[in-house]
C-alpha cells in the first residue's frame, strides 16, 4: 500500500505579506502621482498657452482703448467749448465757422469692442480652471466684468447718439458740417491748427438760430455722459494693464 506524502507548504510570516502590501501601496501610490504630475503639467501648458492667447486679445484692448480715450477725450474738449460759447453768448454773436466746428463734436462716437474670444472659449470650455491663481482669476473675472458693463452702457449710448444726431441736423446744413468733418480726418493723418483757424473764420449759414433748438442739442450731448465714458474706458485700460502684467508674471511670459 502506496503512502502519500503531501508537499509541505512553507507558510509567509507577518513581515512577508506587509513588504508586499507596502510594495503594491506604494506603487499605486507612485501611479497615482505619476498620472496626477502628467496632468499637472499638461494643464499648465494649457494655460500658458491661453495666456498667451489672453494678452494678445488685452494688448489689441489696450491699443483700441487708448484710440478711444484719445478720440473721445479730445471731443469733450471741444464740446465743453461749444456750451461755455453759447452760455455765453447769444449764437447770432459767434462766427458761425466756430458753432461749426465745435458743434460737429456732439455727434462724436468712438466704439469700444473688447476682443473677448479667449476669455469666453475659456468659460464655456470650462478651461479657467487651468488659472490656478487666485488673484490671477480675480482679474481675469472683474475684467470681463467690466467689459460686459462698457458693452451694455454702448447700446444705451448708440440710441442717444441717434438722437444727438437729429438734433445736430436741425440747427447745422450738411454740407457745411462734412467741411468741418473732412478736415477732422485730414488733421488726423496731418495736423494743421491753420486749417482749423481759417475754417472758424469763415461764415457759413446755419439752418436757425432758435435758442430752444440749441438748447435740445446741448442737453442731447449731454444726456450722453462722455465725461463718464472716458472715465469707464479709463479704468478698462488700467485693468487690461494689469492683467497683461499678472498673465507674465504667472506664467513668466515676460518677453509676450
Amino acid at each position: 500500500m502506496e503512502v502519500h506524502h503531501h508537499p509541505h507548504v512553507e507558510k509567509k510570516g507577518f513581515k512577508e505579506y506587509f513588504l508586499e502590501f507596502v510594495m503594491i501601496f506604494l506603487a499605486v501610490t507612485l501611479g497615482f502621482l505619476a498620472e496626477s504630475l502628467r496632468e499637472y503639467v499638461t494643464e499648465h501648458k494649457h494655460a500658458k498657452e491661453y495666456a498667451q492667447e489672453m494678452i494678445s486679445d488685452l494688448k489689441s484692448d489696450t491699443a483700441d482703448l487708448k484710440y478711444y480715450i484719445n478720440y473721445t477725450g479730445y471731443g469733450v474738449g471741444k464740446i465743453d467749448t461749444l456750451i461755455q460759447l453759447i452760455s455765453a453768448k447769444d449764437p447770432r454773436q459767434i462766427p458761425s465757422g466756430k458753432l461749426y466746428w465745435y458743434g460737429l463734436f456732439g455727434g462724436a462716437h468712438g466704439s469700444f469692442v473688447s476682443h473677448d474670444a479667449t476669455i469666453h472659449q475659456m468659460e464655456s470650455s470650462g478651461a479657467l480652471r487651468y488659472f490656478t491663481d487666485a488673484s490671477l482669476n480675480r482679474n481675469v473675472a472683474q475684467y470681463d466684468q467690466l467689459c460686459r458693463r462698457w458693452g451694455k452702457l454702448e447700446e444705451i449710448d448708440i440710441g442717444i447718439y441717434t438722437e444727438v444726431r437729429k438734433a445736430r441736423a436741425k440747427i447745422f446744413e450738411f454740407k457745411y458740417n462734412d467741411a468741418a468733418n473732412n478736415i477732422y480726418l485730414a488733421n488726423k493723418t496731418s495736423f494743421n491748427q491753420e486749417r482749423i483757424d481759417s475754417f472758424m473764420k469763415t461764415n457759413p449759414p446755419l439752418l436757425t438760430y432758435d435758442k430752444t433748438l440749441f438748447n435740445e442739442y446741448l442737453e442731447m450731448i449731454r444726456s450722453r455722459f462722455l465725461p463718464n465714458q472716458l472715465k469707464d474706458a479709463d479704468t478698462l485700460l488700467q485693468h487690461a494693464t494689469t492683467l497683461i502684467d499678472k498673465l507674465k508674471k504667472v506664467y513668466n511670459l515676460k518677453n509676450e
